[in-house]
């Protein structure tokens, strides 16, 4: 398993994490993602570390904290071999203090993800989304004051607009406070805004890059093929609701691609179009999930191997898309401008 540095943190993570949003499946919502519990996740995360996979990722809201559980008893005997994160801001009660990024909704927040976790410790804890009603710094004191205390070891943002990234950069700076050192974000190739404003943003500030999603809710699995009936399972179920909307003839165009390298290759669509978000810049951290031990296994296929420069042409090629103002504008002046990738 390659191991890369994460942002400017002397921290180094494996380029595969296990996203646990399919364990637990305690409301209708993540029941649709998966419902894995304490044996089944205990044997996925031997499944893992036999591969060199020891970072595992998940949020105080993936069914209602019921996910933080079932991986804390998963790792039970086993912690300090292991990377946790996690991550806060989104509703957890129904008081109007139970949710948002607030210094007294975080220390909160962080006592109850420990106790789930059966930890003392959160490696990596991430601002789930931009809490624009709390000032930036009272956060940022906060989370400061819990990496201080040794409850967090280093912090990220995940969700965030460019200029909330950058603002809180910039407070950090100003302010001598723990600064993110990681952006979590949803990136595949049938999503590529991120290249527009975040990507350029983190690779200028030293942010490392952790993607979630990176198959497209499910989308670029080669489930979804044009002219074949979906295959049953989550897709079908209704398990990408709630994802971002896509061009279905483009995605068509896209799994046709990536079927022929896969074939090429002797991989999985899947793998191929993991591989490729592995390649792209900035990114030290590729988020999977998995719904059974099969699924694992063939995600854990992506690392290992590189996508050659030409394969690499024809994925950026059909999954291209024209962005908005003012990046299709900048796009004219590259050479004063340049940018990480060719949208």
């Amino acid at each position: 398993m390659e191991h890369r540095r994460l942002g400017q943190s002397g921290l180094k993570v494996p380029v595969l994490s296990l996203g646990t949003a399919t364990f637990g499946g305690s409301n209708a919502f993540f029941e649709r993602w998966g419902s894995t519990q304490a044996d089944e996740a205990r044997r996925l995360v031997d499944l893992c570390l036999e591969h060199g996979l020891n970072f595992f990722d998940t949020a105080d809201v993936y069914s209602d904290g019921v996910s933080e559980q079932v991986l804390g008893h998963a790792l039970r005997g086993r912690r300090d071999a292991v990377l946790i994160s996690t991550k806060a801001t989104f509703a957890t009660g129904s008081g109007p203090n139970d949710k948002g990024s607030s210094r007294h909704h975080l220390l909160r927040a962080c006592e109850a993800s420990l106790k789930r976790l059966q930890t003392d410790h959160i490696d990596l804890y991430f601002m789930h989304g931009f809490d624009a009603q709390t000032p930036v710094d009272e956060t940022l004191r906060a989370l400061d004051d819990l990496v201080t205390s040794g409850k967090i070891g280093y912090i990220g943002a995940s969700n965030f607009s460019g200029w909330h990234l950058m603002k809180a950069l910039a407070t950090s700076e100003r302010l001598g406070l723990g600064r993110y050192v990681a952006y979590q974000g949803y990136y595949s190739l049938i999503g590529r805004d991120y290249e527009w404003e975040l990507m350029p943003l983190a690779l200028d500030q030293g942010v490392g890059t952790m993607v979630w999603s990176p198959l497209g809710w499910g989308r670029l699995t080669g489930k979804i093929r044009r002219g074949q009936p979906m295959a049953d399972g989550r897709i079908a179920a209704g398990g990408a609701q709630g994802g971002p909307p896509v061009d279905q003839e483009q995605l068509y165009d896209i799994v046709e691609v990536l079927a022929q390298i896969a074939a090429a290759r002797g991989r999985t669509i899947a793998q191929v179009a993991l591989n490729w978000v592995l390649g792209r810049p900035g990114v030290a951290n590729v988020v999977i999930g998995a719904r059974n031990e099969e699924q694992l296994v063939q995600n854990l296929g992506a690392v290992g191997w590189s996508l050659d420069a030409d394969e690499v042409r024809r994925l950026d090629d059909v999954s291209r898309q024209t962005p908005a103002y003012p990046y299709w504008h900048q796009m004219g002046f590259e050479e004063r401008n340049p940018k990480p990738t060719r949208w």
